[in-house]
């Protein structure tokens, strides 16, 4: 996550009892009848030996993985969602924040044949971290982000910027949380910018709801040497 004075970073303070309690819950519908199964199985269906879950929160996608036979670390920014991950089992979590991860001062392990974010990168700027993160991957690593889907949350305003989330309906002590909005477009960009070649895209949706729930991107890291040979390729 990024720096503590950040507004972003500051709201998952607040709101870290409140989402553990919303998550464990079930009170997040989206979650409980969409999201959640999607992202696992995105991930397991890429057959992975070793995950790094990206802002793993209070764990529940560690503990999934780990009941199907699959080595899952956590990481996340927030010190109340890491003690709740390791109180319910999780066998491996890290302190840190996407800054850090950026930056590289921090060991979270590497050679992981995937890393997963489920909605975990809401901020700004994601192609240093998502850079970092290819160097902590297999050759041929996965990368899979489930994210808002860009056109359900527009909400009219279909362009990059900072937006609010107020957690409306959901009981608890919630601090309104600010998050980065980003269009399929400049989704596709950051990937490709930070040295990922798209291998699926997917669109999970309840059959009774017009709209899809999540957008789930599957991307592959790219070899420095593999950039480097499309890059020179002579052009037409």
């Amino acid at each position: 996550m990024p720096a503590p004075q950040d507004p972003l970073l500051r709201s998952w303070q607040h709101n870290a009892q409140a989402w553990i309690d919303a998550v464990r819950g079930g009170a997040i519908e989206s979650r409980r009848q969409v999201t959640d199964q999607a992202i696992l199985l995105a991930v397991l269906s890429r057959q992975p030996q070793r995950v790094l879950d990206l802002g793993c929160g209070e764990g529940w996608l560690l503990r999934a993985l780990a009941t199907r036979g699959v080595e899952a670390v956590g990481v996340d920014g927030d010190a109340t969602l890491i003690a709740a991950a390791q109180a319910a089992g999780a066998a491996t979590v890290h302190l840190a924040s996407y800054e850090q991860l950026a930056a590289g001062t921090v060991d979270i392990g590497h050679e992981y044949s995937l890393i997963c974010a489920n909605f975990a990168l809401l901020h700004q700027d994601i192609i240093p971290l998502l850079h970092a993160l290819g160097g902590l991957l297999q050759a041929q690593g996965t990368l899979v982000i489930q994210t808002l889907h860009p056109w359900t949350a527009a909400a009219g305003d279909y362009q990059d910027g900072w937006r609010e989330e107020s957690f409306a309906g959901l009981s608890g002590d919630w601090q309104p949380m600010p998050w980065y909005f980003r269009t399929l477009a400049s989704w596709l960009k950051a990937l490709e910018m930070a040295g990922f070649r798209l291998l699926e895209l997917h669109e999970p949706q309840h059959p009774q709801s017009a709209l899809p729930q999540s957008l789930l991107l599957v991307a592959q890291h790219v070899s420095d040497p593999e950039r480097s040979a499309v890059q020179e390729w002579p052009q037409p």
